[in-house]
């Protein structure tokens, strides 16, 4: 009879992985007891022009996850992770994820979706009452705002005002050097994009008031063609150009703008361009692009995150990205606060894991902690510089300050109501 239910289990294992854009099953031996096996969800991007960056968000939990479980998984229960793909649509992240709790029978969600997906999962959460760790949204308002903040949702990945407020100081002190007053932006038409590049904008005019936006470019999420959004820029004739474009659009707007010359005629500020899935991926990389660290293995300069990066690529052969590292803080979390609440139950992983700290490669003093009031993540590593187009592209980065960067929060919190 035992024979029996274990040939079912991995019927049920084998026919979920083969479900089409369903789902993709990691797990501990299959003969392992259910009642020791805890179920994590993981809705992302498996398939489309940003695919790499889910597939990137996967191995880097498949990594942490057999690490997590051969030290005794949560709180003694083995972690089987369920990974769906949403394609990047948001109504199809709500779909699956709420399949994986309602059928799959997960009991935490990790999100490793965009912005605009990840909004629609905290819904999910919200209505079912489950544990979600947000890994790669970036926008502020989704743990930021009182009125959107649900309990149970975490962030373990960049918050927008502090990238915001890193960035403007940064390009503040480029454009008081080089006297850029008249800027252009342009970032993707959706949540992310449209915060992003307001909150640079904002903070931009803080540190240097004379910087003037002449024009504003909004392409689609995932467009193809940038050739109208790369003359209208041209046409305007700004000293400098922000842009918040990401992942595979960033890399064709690039190829692109090479065939007009754009780099040449102003100064560039792509705040995502500092990620091996960018810099790797564009077919000549110009010089001299102005990027905040999204991830290389050479900021933080430590050694454990040069060894993280290594290992990454020696399994995977390809270099992780700013979401791998986005969902490696995620998953640990989640053990970390699991092993100080002794249980792997949801609601009191989420009450150990306010106010926890964890020891990080990516943090700027080798911790980062997750705040409890806001429930999002700081003291990881932010940092500036500009490309060269061979390894290792950002050769040099100037850090942000935490310090600054927490009391401009502040206050920019006490103006939107977040306090």
């Amino acid at each position: 009879m035992a024979r029996k239910r274990v040939d079912l289990d991995r019927r049920t294992v084998l026919k979920g992985a083969a479900a089409g854009a369903a789902a993709t099953i990691f797990a501990p031996n299959i003969v392992a007891a259910q009642s020791k096996v805890v179920r994590i969800g993981m809705p992302t991007i498996l398939s489309g022009r940003v695919a790499q960056l889910g597939t990137s968000s996967r191995n880097a939990v498949q990594m942490e996850v057999e690490k997590i479980n051969a030290a005794g998984g949560l709180a003694g229960r083995q972690i089987e992770m369920v990974i769906r793909d949403s394609k990047g649509q948001p109504q199809e992240a709500a779909r699956v994820s709420r399949e994986l709790v309602n059928s799959d029978g997960c009991e935490i969600l990790l999100d490793a979706e965009a912005s605009s997906g990840s909004f629609a999962v905290q819904e999910v959460a919200k209505d079912l009452g489950v544990l979600v760790m947000h890994t790669n949204s970036e926008t502020s308002s989704l743990t930021a705002d009182p009125k959107i903040r649900i309990p149970l949702a975490f962030r373990s990945c960049r918050q927008g005002i502090h990238d915001a407020v890193a960035s403007g100081a940064y390009a503040a002190e480029i454009a008081k050097a080089k006297k850029l007053n008249r800027w252009g932006t342009c970032s993707p038409d959706y949540a992310y994009g449209r915060d992003n590049t307001q909150l640079f904008v904002e903070y931009l005019k803080h540190f240097y008031p004379q910087a003037e936006v002449t024009t504003e470019a909004w392409p689609k999420l995932f467009q193809p063609d940038y050739t109208e959004v790369i003359t209208r820029v041209l046409q305007s004739k700004p000293q400098a150009l922000y842009s918040a474009l990401w992942g595979g659009d960033l890399t064709s707007w690039v190829d692109q703008a090479n065939i007009y010359a754009l780099f040449s005629q102003m100064e560039v500020f792509a705040i995502n361009m500092a990620d091996y899935t960018a810099l790797t991926a564009v077919k000549n990389l110009p010089k001299g692009i102005h990027s905040a660290t999204r991830y290389i293995k050479t900021y933080p300069a430590t050694k454990a995150n040069a060894e993280w990066g290594d290992a990454y690529r020696a399994r995977f052969k390809e270099y992780p990205t700013n979401w791998s590292w986005e969902n490696w803080v995620g998953i640990n979390f989640i053990a970390e606060a699991a092993k100080k609440a002794n249980s792997a139950d949801g609601k009191k992983i989420a009450e150990a894991m306010r106010g926890l700290k964890i020891d990080c490669p990516f943090g700027t003093a080798g911790t980062v902690t997750m705040r409890a009031d806001d429930q999002t993540v700081i003291g990881y590593a932010i940092g500036w510089g500009t490309t060269i187009p061979q390894e290792p592209y950002v050769p040099e980065v100037k850090g942000a300050t935490w310090d600054t960067i927490l009391q401009l929060e502040a206050e920019w919190k006490k103006r939107n109501n977040y306090t």
